[in-house]
């Protein structure tokens, strides 16, 4: 691993069934870039850029399931690795309110020079790592803001997001709604537990992380959405990573798959 590679695998060797992802982890712009492609650092700081939390809780999850994890290092701002090549929204010239300069005359020989820099190698080092065991099972961890700009706030604790394979998915959301752990862990801030089923938003996109590595191999995943002011901190990220990693254990366990 160089400090170029626009990518992080931890436990490569690790023999556990899960890969687990994580597309959005870092708001890293390059230098090449600018380093903040004409937006503001506050702006960087927000969901707009990366998800916020998610690397933390992916390291750990993918520790406590003694199994391989994948990161970008790179902003989503910069090309989003969860989106298709041909996808519009593949460099965002607009977020939420707040234009992307940087982005403003990405001409198509531009698109195509992030997506051979950025882009497909991370897809290359995540397809090597998905093809290690023909029985992974592909954990994809992501973060969404409490809130959109103009829109109400969002109820959920969790989000759990697939398309037409949900072998997984539908024992994992049924454990989530069972389990004492979790119930206590969001009743502690006054909250009742809400778990998203494709909420906040729908979880098939064409050409997306999950349908290139996953569907379009028949392998077991799924795509978990956790509130990012669940996940601000270490602590957080560390304590929502044990909350999920024995559920997640159980319920392959419980449905033999």
């Amino acid at each position: 691993m160089t400090e170029k590679t626009p990518f992080l695998i931890f436990g490569a060797d690790r023999p556990g069934r899960f890969l687990v992802t994580c597309d959005h982890a870092t708001n890293r712009v390059p230098e090449e870039l600018g380093g903040d492609l004409g937006i503001s650092e506050a702006d960087m700081q927000r969901h707009i850029a990366y998800d916020i939390g998610a690397r933390g809780v992916t390291r750990e999850l993918a520790r406590l399931l003694n199994s391989p994890s994948i990161e970008t290092d790179f902003s989503r701002l910069v090309i989003d690795p969860n989106r298709g090549e041909t996808d519009p929204t593949l460099v965002m010239k607009i977020y939420d309110g707040t234009i992307i300069a940087g982005n403003r005359n990405a001409d198509a020989a531009e698109v195509e020079r992030r997506l051979n820099a950025y882009h497909r190698p991370y897809h290359m080092a995540y397809e090597a790592l998905a093809a290690q065991r023909d029985n992974v099972v592909i954990c994809a961890v992501h973060s969404f803001t409490p809130q959109l700009k103009t829109r109400p706030p969002r109820p959920w604790q969790i989000g759990i997001l697939s398309a037409y394979d949900r072998r997984f998915t539908d024992p994992f959301i049924k454990a989530l709604e069972a389990s004492p752990t979790l119930k206590a862990e969001v009743e502690q801030r006054g909250e009742r537990l809400v778990i998203g089923d494709n909420e906040p938003y729908d979880g098939h996109l064409p050409g997306d992380a999950i349908d290139i590595h996953a569907l379009k191999h028949g392998r077991l995943n799924l795509l978990i959405e956790l509130r990012s002011d669940l996940i601000e901190t270490e602590a957080d990220q560390l304590r929502w990573a044990g909350l999920l990693a024995p559920i997640l254990t159980e319920t392959l366990k419980a449905t033999g798959l």
